[in-house]
């Protein structure tokens, strides 16, 4: 059983993005001699911060690389504006082409064991015997390290993944099988749309009453959009009730 930590992070920008949106904005004057290198920042900040005018920004458009839950990716795809392409359950067998992988719910428990890529295993078929993690040293290859994670949540993941195994021993096909996983299945989601969008995004699911597993991977990306996007995602606060974000974003 394989358990991993989910993350999201940007795949694919212009490093030129800030400029091509004061280049596009200048068109409608028709004042792009004026550019310099980094004229950029005061006229983003007079024209979208100050101004409002937010359209130019969908000039631009980012990629990023989601590896969340299940059912973390059915609240993501409900942003019905970005272009999605995401992992099927109907076409990736999970015994020939990799094992499958979950997320744990609880964001504030972590197992490093688990986390650092090593397996969990039963004490014996029973599984009532509880989950464990063989010891790394080679002079305690018969040693055990407990799971930090709840054994029964541990055991509902055990018992999908055993029965989706069975079944395709039994003839069925991934597509049939794959009803048996939970929404701790792990995805990958690829997401692309402009920086707009993203803004909309980021503000709606970095807030406080986002979904905290949500929040888990958001807020982290929330900052590297700030880094790679100066002044546009400045003034979006994480954790922050989301009518107060919403109109502080007018």
């Amino acid at each position: 059983m394989k358990i991993v930590r989910p993350h999201a992070s940007i795949r694919d920008y212009s490093e030129e993005a800030m400029s091509k949106i004061e280049w596009c904005a200048r068109i409608s004057h028709r004042s792009e001699e004026a550019m310099k290198d980094d004229s950029w920042r005061r006229f983003l900040k007079a024209v979208v911060i100050d101004h409002g005018d937010w359209s130019v920004v969908e000039h631009v458009s980012v990629s990023v690389d989601f590896l969340v839950d299940r059912g973390i990716t059915h609240e993501i795809v409900r942003h019905r504006l970005f272009s999605f392409t995401q992992e099927s359950t109907r076409f990736v067998n999970y015994e020939k082409k990799m094992p499958p992988s979950f997320i744990y719910p609880k964001t504030e428990v972590e197992c490093p064991r688990c986390l650092s890529g090593d397996v969990v295993r039963l004490y014996s078929e029973d599984i009532e015997s509880g989950f464990y993690h063989p010891d790394p040293q080679p002079m305690n290859a018969n040693a055990m390290c407990s799971c930090a994670y709840d054994e029964d949540w541990l055991s509902s993941i055990y018992m999908a993944e055993k029965s989706y195994k069975k079944l395709l021993e039994n003839g069925w096909r991934p597509q049939e099988a794959r009803s048996v996983f939970p929404n701790a299945l792990a995805s990958r989601l690829i997401m692309t749309g402009n920086l707009r969008n993203w803004r909309h995004f980021l503000i709606m699911r970095t807030s406080a009453e986002a979904h905290p597993q949500m929040r888990q991977v958001t807020i982290p990306l929330l900052e590297e959009f700030q880094d790679s996007f100066p002044i546009l995602f400045d003034d979006i606060v994480p954790n922050e009730k989301q009518s107060i974000a919403i109109k502080k974003a007018r």
